[in-house]
């Protein structure tokens, strides 16, 4: 029996990496899934490697505008929301004394002020039964020079999911925390080999994690398999934190 047969999810984010990975497997275990990228091309490619379970809504998460539009679709196609993933997120290397105001506004407007109304919009749509699943980073747990403030911007994510659990679970709705270390994906493009190696050096498994694994953990934390999991952080870094 497919694990997540006649539920509705979606995945923002869905139009590349680890957010694209999410989508496939959710698809592949029966789900109908949303996404939303900002990029048409992308998503389309995007849906085409998903399949006839996807549907792709063009537009930025970080507008208010386009979030509605999103759940609005979700709402008159489905009827029903079981499932949100948030997996949208921006990574940008500025140490404290480079560090500009922008940089610190686009690292927080994506990954958390766009992830906390997502959640907002989602779970008025949510019955009982259904789950969110943030995607955060070990970073939220561990130093990183260079990358302060992404690292703070997915320490909070991780506070609003245990935070969330308390509100929500008279509801019976389900919050965790899905952590990734390193991974290869499209957002490593344009790390440059030196600092693939360091980071590799760091993992006990001595490899980055691969988008799929990922995406194995997420089905399991949107799944019945985890059906008494909420308010925790499941790291997934070959061993990275410990």
């Amino acid at each position: 029996m497919l694990r997540l047969e006649g539920k509705t999810a979606v995945v923002t984010g869905g139009g590349s990496g680890i957010g694209l990975a999410i989508a496939r497997r959710f698809a592949a275990e029966g789900a109908n899934v949303y996404i939303m990228g900002r990029r048409q091309a992308q998503l389309d490619e995007a849906a085409a490697l998903i399949g006839a379970r996807a549907h792709a809504v063009q537009g930025d998460v970080t507008v208010a505008g386009d979030l509605e539009r999103l759940f609005a679709t979700v709402k008159k196609e489905a009827q029903q929301l079981d499932i949100l993933v948030t997996s949208s997120g921006v990574s940008e290397y500025a140490t404290l004394d480079d560090m500009t105001e922008q940089h610190f506004d686009d690292a927080f407007n994506l990954n958390v002020r766009a992830m906390v109304f997502t959640v907002q919009h989602a779970v008025r749509q949510m019955a009982s039964g259904s789950t969110i699943v943030l995607i955060g980073s070990i970073a939220g747990s561990i130093g990183n020079p260079g990358f302060a403030t992404y690292s703070a911007s997915k320490a909070a994510v991780r506070s609003y999911a245990r935070s969330w659990s308390h509100e929500l679970a008279p509801r019976g709705i389900r919050v965790n925390t899905l952590s990734p270390g390193p991974t290869d994906t499209p957002m490593f493009d344009g790390v440059t080999e030196e600092i693939r190696q360091s980071l590799t050096e760091r993992i006990p498994m001595k490899r980055l994690g691969h988008a799929d694994e990922i995406a194995a953990a997420a089905l399991f934390l949107a799944s019945a398999e985890s059906s008494y999991i909420a308010g925790a952080e499941l790291n997934i870094d070959g061993g990275m934190t410990a």
